[in-house]
């Protein structure tokens, strides 16, 4: 029997402040989770119970139990499906990205990280809606879609200033500006932790071990060696001795503070926090880390002129690398095939390939699909095949005179129109959004005239729509790019050759379809 509303309100105000936690690793709030487990079950409240386990996997997987965390995961994904519950499935996704991402598969965390945003219901706390928000773009700059990243780091920032979470929005900030250096962009990140400084200054906020770290980097990219060195000094000095240090976190720090060091021509400090470094990780089995350590040592190697002692660090390196690439293979595969052991979980394992492959702002086809799907197309010789550009006309006016959120909205509505407008022409074919504003449309088993037909019934369909409720009354016109493959053309020959064709509708004026060199409807008047 369900327990009283009283006791099930206090239980569920008790475990919302753990869920919206992120930044614990601390044992204390493990116990608590366990405690409010076993609270849950006595009063009857068995998602509860479950949300309670959710938090314990959370924190061992914080501290790099991810074998422990995948057993436990995988029992509260069972649960969520056979029990209906939208939000046990959603939190159990963002766990399992992160499983995914510890073992080094970023196209299985990305899967994760989508169904993870997806599922979210009304029931979720702003702060979760911009956390898990938050992990899709870290998800996503990962895997080199910097674009989309930008796209959900903004809203989950925009999200957090709405409600004024001042301290989820410097955690969104941090691992934004980190994602910015990983991916190069070196120079954006700098900005972004300019902001992440404001928000902590205007609030009142120490900034973290993970915020200084991030700032540590940015300052070591961008040459600030001493600078660096007293940041990430003030990070370890923070989490020493706190009890939430995360497994990694020291280490982490241990090799920024070795980067400060060595910038600094201060060879014997750098060595001496190398050395640190890698005792901690072979204490704690920070493969990961460790190989980035070799790499370390061989520059400090270098440095001091051993080059010979380099060399063979460098080739330790290279073999530490694979072999950590080969054992983190092993554990995907053995953790898959725990996974996906149930016919249920074989069913989700389908959803998250088709996730993978789709737009998550227009719900259209992505690159990864063009790239499977356009040379089956191609190499379908026995009929024709089209392939279009279309591409937004002024698109950053929209940005700039409105908003992103605008501009969202259009490319949502065009990529409606567009998939509306494809399946009427070529039912067997599809829309793909490429990046931005750009998007790509295949049309096969059609004729030149029939292609040229549709392409310019596209054009105008979008032209004369009516955005009044979209982009307040601006008109929204695309310029399309237009070639057609051959016997012996290639994928990249044949975007090529759209690609060209878009230019030159661009440079022509905009607002017209340029297929196969030919300015459309002049040829179809011809």
């Amino acid at each position: 029997m369900t327990g009283s509303s009283h006791g099930r309100a206090e239980l569920l105000a008790a475990l919302i402040a753990i869920e919206d936690q992120f930044a614990w690793v601390d044992l204390d709030t493990l116990q608590d989770a366990v405690d409010l487990e076993e609270s849950a079950t006595a009063l009857g409240e068995e998602e509860l119970a479950v949300r309670a386990r959710i938090c314990q996997a959370k924190m061992w997987m914080r501290m790099g139990e991810v074998a422990a965390t995948a057993r436990r995961v995988r029992e509260i994904h069972r649960w969520g499906v056979v029990h209906g519950s939208a939000m046990v499935q959603a939190r159990a996704h963002l766990l399992w990205a992160n499983v995914h991402r510890h073992l080094g598969d970023l196209a299985a965390a990305l899967e994760h990280s989508l169904l993870a945003v997806e599922l979210l219901d009304d029931t979720a706390t702003p702060s979760t809606q911009i956390w898990h928000r938050a992990k899709l773009a870290d998800a996503l700059g990962q895997v080199n879609s910097m674009d989309e990243a930008r796209l959900h780091y903004r809203q989950s920032e925009d999200l957090a200033t709405a409600h004024q979470l001042a301290w989820l929005r410097m955690a969104v900030l941090n691992n934004w500006a980190y994602m910015e250096l990983t991916c190069g962009f070196a120079e954006a990140a700098h900005r972004v932790a300019e902001r992440l400084l404001a928000v902590a200054a205007a609030n009142d906020f120490e900034l973290d071990g993970a915020d200084l770290d991030t700032i540590a980097n940015i300052q070591v990219a961008n040459g600030q060696f001493a600078e660096a060195e007293r940041i990430i000094e003030r990070a370890i000095a923070r989490d020493e001795g706190s009890g939430a240090e995360e497994a990694d976190s020291r280490a982490e720090y241990l090799l920024t503070l070795t980067a400060a060091q060595r910038g600094q021509g201060a060879a014997d400090r750098a060595q001496a926090s190398l050395d640190e470094c890698r005792a901690l990780c072979v204490e704690r089995e920070l493969g990961e880390i460790l190989v980035r350590v070799q790499q370390a040592q061989a520059n400090l190697y270098a440095d001091r002129g051993e080059f010979a002692a380099a060399f063979e660090t460098h080739r330790e390196f290279f073999a530490a690398y694979h072999r950590l690439h080969s054992s983190q293979r092993e554990a995907q595969a053995r953790n898959r095939h725990a996974m996906f052991e149930t016919a249920e979980a074989r069913q989700d394992a389908e959803r998250f390939r088709e996730q993978a492959r789709r737009d998550p702002l227009t719900g259209l086809r992505n690159r990864r699909y063009v790239d499977e799907q356009l040379p089956l197309l191609i190499g379908d010789t026995g009929r024709p095949l089209a392939v279009a550009i279309v591409d937004l006309d002024h698109f950053k006016r929209i940005n700039d005179r409105f908003s992103h959120h605008t501009g969202d909205r259009v490319l949502v509505r065009v990529a409606e129109l567009l998939e509306a407008e494809l399946t009427a022409a070529a039912p067997s074919g599809f829309v793909a959004r490429l990046g931005g504003e750009e998007f790509l449309l295949a049309l096969p088993g059609i004729s030149t005239a029939e292609a040229a037909e549709h392409l310019d019934r596209i054009r105008k369909t979008l032209r004369d729509h009516d955005w009044q409720t979209t982009a307040n009354g601006l008109t929204v016109t695309v310029s399309i790019g237009a070639a057609e493959a051959t016997t012996r053309t290639t994928q990249t020959e044949l975007l090529a050759a759209a690609d060209r064709h878009l230019y030159t509708a661009k440079r022509g004026g905009r607002d017209q379809v340029v297929l196969n060199g030919n300015r459309i409807p002049a040829s179809i008047a011809a």
